[in-house]
C-alpha cells in the first residue's frame, strides 16, 4: 500500500538571479528550483522555519514530497541537493527533481515488527534488538509501501530475521546487495553472563607425589 506523501508548500518566486535569491533570504525564504519532467524549470521559494524543522527530522534528500504551489499543480519531488552556507551552515538554495508515477528512487521505508507475544525467544526472557529500523529501498514513485512488515513469532533465543524473510512490494528491491539483518532476539545479560561462567573451566595443575617430588620439597623448605 501505498504511504502518506508530506505535502511540501512553497511560493513561486518571480526573478531571477541573484538579487531575487538574496531577497528572498531577506524575507525569510529559502530560494529553490523545481526542474524535470518534460516542463520548464519552476523558480520557488520555502518558508526558512518549515525547512530548517524537515532538515533537523532528517532523511530530507530521501523523502519524496507533493510540492504544492499556488497556480500549479501538485507534483510529486524529491531533493536532489540543498546548498549550504559555508560559515553558518544554513541552507541558501535547494534543488527539487520532478517524478512520473513510473520513477524509480531511493527512499527509507519503516519495518514494523509483529508477533513478539508468540515469540518462544522473549517468552524465555530474550531480548529482540533492531537492528534496521528501516530499510533503503529502490521503490516506484507511484507506488511506496507505507511500511515493511518482520515477522518474529517463531524467532528463538539467537534466531534472526533478515531481508530475505521480509515480503517486498512488486517492483521494489533493497539497496544493498545482500541478506542483511534486520533484527534478532538474544539471550538476556544476566542469563548470557551465568553461561559464561560455566564455560571457564578452571585448570588446576596436579602433580604425582613421588619419592624424589617429595625430597625436592623438604630440600626447598629448608632453604
Amino acid at each position: 500500500m501505498a504511504g502518506e506523501i508530506p505535502d511540501l508548500h512553497a511560493l513561486e518566486r518571480t526573478g531571477t538571479g541573484k538579487g531575487a535569491a538574496r531577497a528572498a533570504r531577506r524575507a525569510h525564504l529559502v530560494p529553490g528550483i523545481v526542474f524535470g519532467g518534460d516542463k520548464d524549470p519552476l523558480p520557488i521559494n520555502l518558508p526558512y522555519h518549515d525547512l530548517i524543522k524537515r532538515l533537523k527530522a532528517g532523511r530530507f534528500k530521501s523523502t519524496l514530497f507533493n510540492l504544492k504551489v499556488d497556480g500549479h499543480e501538485d507534483v510529486r519531488v524529491i531533493c536532489r541537493d540543498v546548498q549550504r552556507d559555508i560559515v553558518k551552515d544554513l541552507p541558501t538554495h535547494l534543488d527539487f527533481m520532478r517524478l512520473r508515477r513510473t520513477s524509480k528512487i531511493n527512499l527509507f521505508i519503516p519495518v514494523e515488527f509483529v508477533g513478539e507475544e508468540e515469540s518462544p525467544g522473549l517468552k524465555k526472557g530474550g531480548v529482540m534488538t533492531v537492528i534496521r529500523p528501516e530499510v533503503e529501498l529502490i521503490v516506484t514513485a507511484g507506488d511506496i509501501p507505507e511500511k515493511l512488515v518482520a515477522d518474529i513469532s517463531k524467532l528463538d533465543i539467537g534466531d534472526t530475521v533478515t531481508i530475505s524473510a521480509i515480503d517486498l512490494p512488486a517492483g521494489t528491491k533493497p539497496t544493498i546487495d545482500r541478506d542483511f539483518v534486520i533484527c534478532n532476539v538474544t539471550a538476556p545479560s544476566a542469563l548470557a553472563a551465568a553461561e559464561d561462567e560455566e564455560d571457564e573451566v578452571q585448570e588446576t595443575e596436579v602433580i604425582e607425589q613421588t619419592d624424589d617430588t617429595v625430597e625436592e620439597e623438604k630440600e626447598y623448605a629448608e632453604e
